[in-house]
């Protein structure tokens, strides 16, 4: 098993490292930025304890940023689709998504009240950047940002996400193994009532004697315990929640990225596979969640940033959608199980506290139901 599959950058361990058992075979890092010119970056904002003051705190948020091109070629554009399973939730630009099927930009993910800084300071960022006058397409920006919901241990009515916030998220982007856990948008989450927040992993996919990349990202941010499963084994059951732990508000976003060519038609199938692999942990897209999916593939650089005369763009044959749903939905699966595992406890406001997974618990049942692996 390579380090990277292990542990965090900082050291925090992810679910294979604690023998977890997935299928499919993951990249080096075993994140998003396996896939080519991904760059992820965080901006994390923690401060302050006790009880709620609106607009001094606690914090416990942060943002997330996430760059398709890599940060030095936020302009180019990428083919890509969209996906609503459940739509109490936020995600700016995806009409323009669904009717263009392409976005230009870094997608941000932050807490439900601060999703328009983001979405502004982003359009700001690419106008001091890029002089939209020399668009080729039009002369604004339709940024995507995206939110969940950390009011239980955050300060969430205190918009303590500024410009400032976002700008430092996108300096921090960057290829190669990521952080996991409660960082960036994913501070203040909480997932099947456990710690939550950011998760990635990704697969390898052959096709036409070509090896692609399926990566996934997500905030996860949903879930009751009752319905958690690892590695197909139920162990919400096993856990049950006591009386401090607090009921699901939702939500969770997923980012897919992959560099197999696809066109737009067949990244919203891709986008409709996330969902499967948050079914796969336990999640039913709840009353109260929002559970929005985006994908997008960063072949056909030509072709995508091409707006007049004839055009052509080379995508994948049909026959080898199910083998890149397959990877969707693993690595989707397994990107929700490191945003938990690479985690622990935290306490915000009012002394809310949301508990980090009992990892050594966790291994003891999947040990008794023969699915902890060994690990080398």
């Amino acid at each position: 098993m390579l380090p990277a599959h292990k542990n965090t950058p900082s050291g925090k361990l992810r679910a294979r490292g604690a023998g977890v058992p997935f299928i499919g075979k993951p990249g080096p890092n075993n994140a998003i930025t396996d896939v080519p010119g991904v760059e992820v970056g965080y901006c994390t904002l923690i401060t302050g304890e006790g009880p709620l003051v609106v607009g001094q705190g606690p914090v416990r948020t942060g943002v997330t940023a996430i760059f398709p091109r890599g940060r030095e070629h936020p302009e180019v554009a990428v083919y890509s689709g969209y996906f609503s399973m459940s739509g109490n939730g936020e995600m700016s630009g995806a009409a323009f998504i669904e009717e263009r099927g392409r976005f230009d930009g870094p997608i941000t993910i932050t807490n439900t009240h601060s999703c328009g800084i983001t979405r502004d300071a982003t359009a700001q960022w690419m106008f001091n950047r890029l002089d939209p006058a020399k668009k080729s397409d039009q002369p604004f920006w339709l940024p995507v940002a995206a939110e969940t919901f950390d009011g239980y241990l955050n300060d969430i009515n205190g918009h303590h996400v500024k410009h400032e916030h976002v700008y430092a998220a996108f300096d921090d982007a960057r290829s190669g193994p990521i952080e996991e856990g409660s960082v960036g948008g994913g501070t203040g989450m909480r997932c099947y009532e456990f710690k939550g927040g950011s998760g990635s992993a990704s697969r390898e996919v052959v096709y036409a004697d070509t090896t692609y990349h399926v990566g996934a990202f997500v905030q996860s941010n949903f879930g009751k315990r009752h319905l958690m499963t690892i590695a197909g084994i139920p162990v919400g059951l096993e856990i049950p929640v006591t009386s401090d732990d607090v009921g699901e508000y939702g939500s969770i976003i997923g980012v897919v990225a992959t560099d197999a060519p696809m066109l737009p038609h067949q990244l919203n199938r891709m986008a409709r596979r996330a969902a499967y692999g948050i079914a796969r942990s336990g999640g039913i897209a709840s009353n109260e969640s929002g559970d929005l999916f985006l994908s997008f593939s960063t072949a056909n650089k030509e072709a995508v940033d091409t707006h007049a005369g004839l055009n052509s763009a080379s995508f994948v044959g049909e026959a080898a959608m199910s083998a890149f749903y397959e990877a969707t939905i693993q690595a989707v699966d397994e990107a929700i199980m490191n945003s938990i595992f690479a985690n622990q406890t935290m306490v915000g406001r009012d002394g809310n506290s949301i508990p980090g997974l009992p990892i050594e618990r966790v291994q003891k049942i999947l040990l008794r139901h023969g699915r902890l692996t060994t690990i080398d």
